[in-house]
């Protein structure tokens, strides 16, 4: 059984990475594309997971928020200020009419997931676009974007890997059981690593200094990502978000660091890189 799981989880990574790499090149409207499915995917299964509470989050105006803000990340045809101002009220005024469960619960599991998955997954658009002002190389956007891919896969399996052989000291024993400090230290030490050793051949625009935040980034919050989405999983009582991704689990659960991560490294760009 878990050879064969292994092999499946192999086939669709042999499948899955070459097309990741191939769309964070193209950019545009392919990595878009790209994007609002991971968006949307992922949204669904924290809908699916919300329902087995007991709440009933608005599927519908979340998903049309989710799409809004991600092609608003692109094409930036509105202020983010006045989308927000009219998405918000709407969601608020809707729920008088719905008379599902808790309104304050709803409301609350809507906005954690137009926030946490829409704007999070948003800001890898702005990442993948960073360089696309006057003067820069297009491709420079989509190296940054697998970089960041390959790090947190190499972050995630050093802390497996780690953890197994050396850890000893539970992490966060109430939302993941399995983790180790021994396991996180190790993924944030190889996240650093795997920055520095990317610039030598992807990455090279990038000066040292923000190659480490990067990298420091990635390996502290990258790693909370992923405690928080085993969180909201513990929380409803499901081992993956869902079984989309055979051998893999759900969307939400392969790309949550990815998530957690953006913003804080697109922040970083914005306000640090030149």
């Amino acid at each position: 059984m878990k050879f064969n799981n292994l092999s499946v989880r192999i086939a669709v990574a042999l499948i899955g990475i070459p097309a990741l790499i191939a769309l964070s090149l193209t950019g545009r409207l392919a990595f878009l594309a790209f994007i609002l499915g991971i968006g949307i995917v992922a949204l669904y299964e924290f809908h699916v997971m919300v329902k087995s509470k007991g709440h009933s989050a608005n599927l519908l105006l979340s998903g049309l928020a989710l799409i809004l803000i991600i092609i608003n990340a692109y094409s930036e045809f509105i202020s983010f200020e006045i989308l927000i101002t009219i998405v918000i009220p709407l969601i608020l005024f809707y729920e008088l009419f719905r008379n599902k469960n808790s309104a304050i619960q709803n409301i609350g599991s809507t906005l954690i997931g137009i926030f946490y998955i829409g704007l999070f997954s948003s800001s890898l658009i702005k990442i993948r676009e960073f360089y696309s002002y006057s003067g820069s190389i297009y491709e420079q956007g989509g190296f940054l974007i697998i970089s960041i891919m390959v790090t947190i896969w190499v972050c995630d399996s050093a802390a497996y890997f780690f953890g197994i052989a050396f850890g000893k000291n539970k992490l966060f024993p109430r939302v993941s059981p399995n983790k180790s400090w021994e396991g996180a230290i190790a993924g944030f030490a190889f996240s650093i690593l795997t920055m520095i050793v990317l610039r030598s051949f992807f990455i090279d625009f990038l000066q040292w200094i923000d190659v480490l935040a990067i990298g420091v980034i990635i390996g502290s919050i990258g790693q909370a990502g992923d405690l928080i989405e085993s969180l909201f999983k513990r929380d409803a009582g499901v081992k993956d978000s869902s079984s989309i991704l055979p051998g893999h689990g759900g969307v939400f659960d392969r790309f949550d660091s990815l998530l957690y991560s953006a913003p804080v490294i697109y922040l970083y760009l914005h306000f640090f890189v030149k």
